[in-house]
């Protein structure tokens, strides 16, 4: 459990680090810039607050968003300890979500928003502007909802099962098994031991 945790936050503070620095960049470098192209206008780099929560939604309500992104972080930690999701995709999952989480947490504790600069567009649609903590979460969720039907508990039952007898094909088992001799056939000579005595004069 202990380097399942250290697994966790090791690659949460991967995420947590780089969301930070590209706020922060974002914040010196795009503020009061037009959009900057990346791949033409499909990716732009802006500069935006916001006080709702991922991708925008919300913001301008009087709520303290900063709740959800505390029982994020209660709750993965709960299914980390306590469900014992040690490794696997899961894992991966719940640690980009936990990073995600956190790094906008530091943001709404700090200014009660959370930095925003990534912006995508097609045409006349446009994707609401998010940062590198909103698209560690939406991918956490994405991989941990794929990954529920095919990744089995990381705690494998006690192997129960009543042995199999082995088969009378299989050549082991044939080698072991004595053949019983048919009906009717005469018995095999016992090898003697001793040596065979000579008549009279034999010797």
């Amino acid at each position: 459990m202990t380097r399942s945790l250290l697994r966790l936050g090791a690659i949460a503070a991967v995420v947590v680090a780089l969301d930070q620095w590209t706020k922060h960049w974002a914040t010196a470098t795009l503020m009061g810039r037009p959009n900057v192209p990346v791949i033409g206008e499909l990716v732009q780099l802006t500069y935006t607050r916001n006080s709702g929560v991922a991708f925008g939604l919300g913001a301008g309500l009087p709520f303290p968003y900063y709740v959800f992104s505390i029982l994020a972080i209660v709750a993965i930690l709960v299914m980390v300890t306590r469900r014992k999701i040690s490794h696997g995709p899961r894992h991966l999952a719940l640690a980009l979500i936990l990073g995600g989480a956190i790094g906008n947490l530091i943001d709404r504790l700090a200014s009660g928003e959370v930095v925003d600069f990534i912006l995508l567009s097609w045409r006349h649609w446009q994707f609401p502007v998010f940062n590198v903590a909103d698209s560690a979460v939406t991918v956490g969720v994405v991989m941990f909802a794929l990954a529920w039907p095919y990744d089995s508990h990381d705690e494998q039952p006690a192997d129960t099962s009543i042995p199999l007898v082995p088969h009378a094909s299989d050549p082991n088992h044939a080698a072991e098994t004595p053949v019983p001799a048919a009906v009717g056939a005469p018995p095999e000579p016992e090898h003697e031991s001793r040596t065979e005595s000579h008549g009279p004069g034999g010797r």
